[in-house]
């Protein structure tokens, strides 16, 4: 194990991890700058609320310090952190017995950002906002599993199995899962494509 943590030329999450488990804690920190946006958006579109999300992504952090001496190389470290983040999700789900805030707009009023604004011109500055809320409707209205799914795929950049080993379901169910997401949010999305091409 510390020989891996200690090759300079070995920039993977892995050894990031296991370097930090030996001791180095700028290694942590790259790791965490690393995921911080994305773990950070994956549990914002998942909980609709800001300082809820704030708080699971604190608590999934934690965790991983927490359970550092006994961290191993059994998967790749991205599988590990959002497998962490997901039972923190769904830990609260069961604990609050209710679905995350579902609306266009997060609990405190405002938008989620979006980091493909369009600007210059107000056309099509106006459909990619409408087109953005009706993504952001067609998420919340997804069955939990497949919203998870589609979140992990796009928002943690997850591979199939991956998201398998995260969810503790098989590959083909995550298929199925992401097949019927990406249709039901294709034939959301279908009329803003369809008034945009006229």
């Amino acid at each position: 194990m510390a020989t891996v943590a200690t090759m300079p030329d070995d920039d993977s999450d892995e050894a990031l991890m296991l370097a930090y488990v030996a001791g180095d804690a700028r290694a942590f920190e790259r790791l965490y700058a690393r995921y911080r946006q994305p773990l950070f958006g994956y549990l914002l579109r998942q909980t609709r609320h800001r300082e809820l999300a704030h708080d699971l992504f604190q608590d999934a952090w934690s965790r991983v310090i927490d359970a550092r001496e006994r961290y191993e190389v059994r998967a790749r470290f991205r599988t590990y952190l959002y497998t962490i983040a997901h039972h923190v999700f769904i830990d609260h789900c069961r604990r609050s017995a209710v679905r995350p805030v579902t609306s266009a707009t997060l609990a405190d009023g405002s938008e989620l950002e979006s980091e493909d604004r369009v600007d210059g011109d107000p056309a099509r500055t106006l459909r990619h906002d409408e087109l953005q809320r009706r993504l952001r409707g067609a998420l919340d209205e997804l069955p939990l599993e497949q919203r998870d799914a589609f979140l992990l795929h796009e928002e943690g950049g997850l591979s199939l199995e991956q998201i398998a080993a995260v969810t503790g379901v098989g590959r083909e169910t995550v298929k199925s899962r992401l097949r019927y997401a990406v249709q039901k949010l294709r034939a959301a999305l279908a009329p803003v494509h369809s008034e945009g091409s006229r």
